[in-house]
């Protein structure tokens, strides 16, 4: 034991022999004060504004895919935020400078203590070891807590609020507060910055959308009025915009009308990632329409006649006047509220409500069907709803098709043929097998026939845009 304590003491002062005159060195070296300022500012803090300037960067690439941002619009953005990494980054030179001066001095003050503690894991004790000490130099986690981001979120808006006149990308600065003021469910806060952004870029329906989610909480979640007008001007804006498309869902289903929400929302399905949470959402928000469709609708259509009912009236959402509220979402609505008077086929057909004659494909777009496409023949109101008064399946292997549509296709009884004196033929292949038409899509449509036409010849000539 006695050798060990001398063994111990003698490796202690050389330690301090090694360690304490460098350190005490630098510290006469060093200037006796800081000042306070970016050279200042504290690791975390600047942790927590690259962590915001990173979500703003990965915000804008996101914009910029959805088509919400032009490329000049997002290059100047993009470069505008590359310059505030370079500013923390500079910041934060400074003092690793400072501490490579003393590198030296701190590996050998490392090495000689370890040596020590070497001996005495050898020879002593390791149970005397105390692992608070060891806990206590731990390095910090590296998250950044919420008072950090709320330091960093208050030091934009002083920034933003502070500038004397615009400055390029300031549109996407404010967008940025008004997302973190949201995530930190400071609604008003975020409203308000949201209502900067728009006053700088009032035709971005990103921001439109943003605006209207924000003013949809502050009023308990409820999309109508004023967040229901910025939703419908988004989408004049962007008829394809998701987030807009999602919104007029949400809309349509709080006024319970499913079909006209599950149209919305297959909408907006087609332009976000497929593996995304945004696409998990819309479609557990899907299911959860269908389902209060199919128990408004009771022990009539089903809910697969439905939904092909709803898809085909879907075809001009987005494209027609305001999709949240466009005549297609409102003929989808219609669609299943007549469906509660009776059950698809329920009604035989008259013998002068009825159409046939043959579908054949254009020889140039063949290349571009495959036999498993599906084939969908329908008859639509030349002047009315867009809802289908009769439908047919079939696939391209079919081709070239003889068809005829009657009352017993029809999707409900109160819409069939022969409630219409002029109908208009089309068809369309599919290659999802999905009743809502999608780009890429052939389809063709023939000129108005009367009721009891027969030798309708019809094309499939054109591509969906």
């Amino acid at each position: 034991m006695t050798v060990f304590w001398i063994a111990a003491a003698a490796l202690l002062v050389l330690a301090l022999l090694l360690v304490l005159p460098p350190l005490l060195r630098l510290r006469s070296t060093a200037p006796t004060a800081q000042p306070v300022g970016e050279a200042g500012k504290a690791p975390d803090a600047r942790r927590a504004n690259l962590a915001i300037l990173r979500d703003q960067l990965a915000q804008l690439d996101a914009e910029l895919a959805a088509d919400s941002v032009t490329p000049d619009q997002h290059r100047l953005s993009r470069s505008e935020i590359e310059r505030r990494v370079l500013d923390e980054e500079a910041v934060a030179e400074g003092p690793r400078r400072a501490g490579s001066a003393r590198s030296t001095a701190l590996v050998l003050g490392t090495l000689i203590p370890l040596f020590a503690l070497g001996v005495y894991v050898a020879r002593g004790n390791p149970a005397g070891l105390d692992p608070s000490a060891t806990q206590a130099r731990a390095e910090p986690s590296g998250e950044v807590s919420m008072a950090q981001m709320e330091e960093a979120v208050e030091k934009l808006a002083k920034k933003l609020e502070g500038q004397t006149a615009p400055q390029p990308g300031d549109a996407q600065g404010w967008a940025m507060l008004g997302r973190s003021y949201a995530f930190m469910q400071r609604f008003p806060e975020a409203s308000r910055a949201y209502g900067r952004a728009i006053a700088l870029e009032p035709k971005n329906p990103q921001l439109l959308a943003d605006q209207a989610d924000v003013l949809a909480a502050l009023q308990g979640q409820q999309l109508a009025g004023e967040p229901m007008r910025l939703i419908d001007q988004a989408l004049q804006i962007d008829p394809n915009h998701p987030k807009a498309l999602a919104l007029a869902g949400s809309a349509a289903f709080e006024r319970k009308e499913f079909a006209a929400a599950v149209a919305l929302w297959t909408q907006a399905r087609q332009f976000v990632p497929a593996d995304s949470e945004f696409a998990k959402a819309l479609d557990g928000s899907m299911a959860e329409a269908k389902s209060a469709m199919s128990a408004a609708v009771g022990g009539g259509v089903t809910v697969a006649a439905a939904d092909a009912a709803m898809a085909q009236a879907g075809a001009g959402v987005g494209k027609e006047a305001t999709p949240g509220t466009s005549a297609s979402a409102s003929a989808a609505t219609t669609a299943v509220a007549q469906a509660k008077d009776g059950s698809s086929g329920s009604a035989a057909a008259a013998p002068a409500a009825r159409l046939s004659g043959r579908v054949t494909l254009a020889p140039a777009l063949a290349a571009r069907a495959a036999p498993t496409d599906t084939v969908f023949i329908f008859a639509r109101a030349a002047d009315g709803p867009r809802m289908p008064l009769a439908i047919l399946k079939r696939t391209v292997a079919d081709l070239p098709i003889s068809f005829t549509l009657d009352d017993s296709m029809a999707m409900s009884p109160q819409m069939k043929l022969s409630n219409f004196p002029l109908v208009v033929v089309g068809a369309r292949v599919s290659k999802s097998g999905n009743a809502m038409p999608q780009a890429g899509d052939l389809q063709g449509q023939a000129t108005p026939a009367k009721l009891g036409s027969s030798g309708i010849e019809l094309v499939i000539d054109a591509v969906q845009p």
